[in-house]
């Protein structure tokens, strides 16, 4: 039974779009000292060893990173980073956020890379 509702939370995590995924709470929501560019360099570097390259786009006064998912291709997750005097404001926007057995990959990269190399 409990694989049963694991198997159709994950299958309903591919119906999610940008904008979907935008409109749910921040998971991660942090300061870097690392531009924008340098920030989302790191952040493709980090998730490129365990999902297919994440589309990175202009947005606002910064970038947005659009996650895919593992095995489908919608976005799974959408990371706005955002300049500031210093470095980055960085949101985490993830599809299954109030799941807590999401896979830990994203927010992995994401804390990586906040002062990592």
């Amino acid at each position: 039974m409990k694989w049963g509702v694991l198997v159709a939370v994950l299958a309903l995590g591919g119906c999610a779009s940008v904008t979907d995924i935008e409109q749910t709470m921040p998971t991660m929501s942090v300061i870097s000292g690392k531009k924008p560019d340098a920030y989302a360099q790191c952040l493709v570097q980090q998730l490129s060893r365990t999902r297919k390259a994440p589309q990175i786009e202009p947005h606002k006064e910064g970038l947005r990173v659009i996650v895919p998912q593992k095995l489908t291709s919608g976005p799974t997750a959408v990371i706005d980073i955002e300049e500031r005097s210093g470095g980055s404001s960085i949101k985490v926007y993830e599809s299954m956020s109030n799941v807590p057995i999401r896979p830990g990959d994203i927010r992995g990269a994401a804390t990586h890379c906040i002062s990592g190399d």
